[in-house]
């Protein structure tokens, strides 16, 4: 502010930013303890009998919130006096918060076993959620310190009264009280609790829980069988309606309207050991027409057929074979030449007698011969022939087979002693619908004196 000048007099207010306060601020109140919540009900079982019945399952009430603190005063020494700046009185401290109050605890779930609806008019029920507790209150917030003295001036001056250069300056100063502190803030209310929930089962035994899938082993499914089952469930309103009046529990219930069981049992006629197979499992499962589904794992092929009698699934086996075994079998070498060329493959699983098989072959020839076959590849092979063995040129004798490759459409100069050959064979084996492939290639080199072809 300009000074204001009076003759040989100047009179100054001081500036706002030069401040200087005194006192103690207040302390600010505690934040008050939220309220706990309420203990939820416990759940319910019962098995009516029409007998009348008062059954209590609400919540408890949440707790109260505790009330926040209230700030305190200022602690207000005197004011300063005679002091060149503006003044600040402290301000009361900040009242707590109040504290949350705690939610109320939910009803307690009512799991009720009648064969007659009529039983249930005979029950009252208190499944309420208990009330939530109630939010604290904010504290009270604390006195500022006030002034004693809001104004004062201090003329100060220079030279000497009466000398020319002789000048006073009264600069004027002021006090400003403290603010009082904020009330802390209420606590929320707590929420309510949840209205416990209806159940109803009209049967006259204990449920046992569904279980729509397995994976059992078959050494259980041959010994004991094995049940499914499923409970199907809806949900309804009108619960209120079924009790006594006065009662208070959620409206909307849920009703078992059916519970579907199906066994399954394993008949082993095949004439493998079980024992090989005991350990394996089958994936049994109900589906959205609560028929029996069965998966067998895919290392195993089976041979059997479904057998449905009223609610019992009855599998009857036939033949089994793992899938490892399908694909064993290994070449014994070539023989003769011309065109009682033979090879020769052994089923190293010995289940040739189940799997049925087919081949398809590729000949080719080359100039090297069978050592330098066996230790380096050879990109010169000439294909002779490539398409499928013909059935009346392959041979089985039990788990051995004899392909006549002699037979085959081939120039004569192809299967002439000292040829080097490969010959690529693609093996189909299958049984019982399943089916897979085993790739087997022989390089050798044509011996023994050569046979005209006829």
């Amino acid at each position: 502010m300009p000074p204001t000048v009076t003759g040989d007099r100047c009179s100054w207010l001081a500036q706002s930013s030069d401040v200087q306060t005194f006192g103690k601020q207040g302390q600010s109140g505690k934040a008050g303890k939220i309220g706990s919540q309420g203990k939820n009900s416990d759940s319910l079982t019962l098995f009516l009998d029409g007998s009348p019945l008062k059954l209590d399952i609400s919540g408890q009430k949440g707790v109260n919130g505790e009330n926040g603190g209230n700030g305190s005063d200022g602690n207000c020494s005197g004011q300063p006096s005679n002091v060149t700046r503006n003044l600040q009185a402290a301000g009361g401290g900040n009242g707590g918060n109040g504290g949350n109050g705690g939610d109320g605890g939910n009803g307690g779930a009512l799991t009720l076993y009648a064969t007659n609806l009529d039983f249930l008019r005979q029950v009252t029920v208190n499944a309420a959620g208990g009330a939530g507790g109630f939010g604290g209150q904010g504290g009270q917030g604390g006195k500022g310190c006030r002034c004693s003295r809001p104004f004062w001036t201090i003329q100060t001056c220079s030279g000497r009264p009466g000398d020319a250069n002789y000048s006073c300056t009264t600069r004027e100063f002021s006090c400003q009280d403290g603010l009082d502190g904020a009330t802390g803030n209420s606590g929320r209310n707590g929420r309510g609790g949840r209205l416990g929930q209806l159940t109803l089962i009209q049967i006259d035994r204990p449920l046992t829980a569904d279980q729509p899938s397995a994976t059992v082993p078959l050494s259980e499914l041959k010994e004991r069988g094995y049940i499914l089952s499923k409970n199907s469930w809806e949900t309804r309103t009108g619960a209120v309606s079924l009790f006594a009046p006065g009662s208070l529990i959620d409206d909307q219930y849920r009703i078992l309207v059916d519970r579907s069981e199906r066994s399954f049992i394993l008949i082993w006629n095949a004439p493998q050991e079980f024992n090989r197979f005991a350990n394996q499992r089958f994936t049994l499962t109900l589906d959205a027409q609560k028929e029996m589904r069965v998966t067998v794992p895919s290392e195993l092929w089976i041979e059997g057929t479904t057998q449905k009698r009223n609610n019992v699934t009855e599998f009857v086996v036939y033949n089994a074979v793992f899938e490892r075994d399908v694909t064993q079998l290994e070449a014994k070498g070539i023989t003769g030449n011309g065109t009682d060329l033979r090879l020769f493959l052994e089923d190293k699983a010995s289940q040739s007698n189940l799997i049925g098989t087919k081949f398809k072959v590729r000949y080719r020839v080359t100039r090297w011969q069978a050592d330098d076959l066996q230790t380096s590849p050879r990109t010169d092979f000439v294909t002779r022939y490539e398409g499928d063995m013909p059935a009346n040129l392959v041979r089985q004798d039990g788990n051995q087979f004899i392909l006549d490759i002699g037979q085959l459409p081939l120039p004569v100069e192809s299967l002439r002693s000292g040829t080097g050959v490969e010959i690529e064979l693609l093996a189909t084996r299958s049984f019982a619908g399943y089916s897979k492939e085993q790739k087997i290639v022989i390089r050798d080199t044509i011996k023994g004196s050569n046979i005209l072809r006829r």
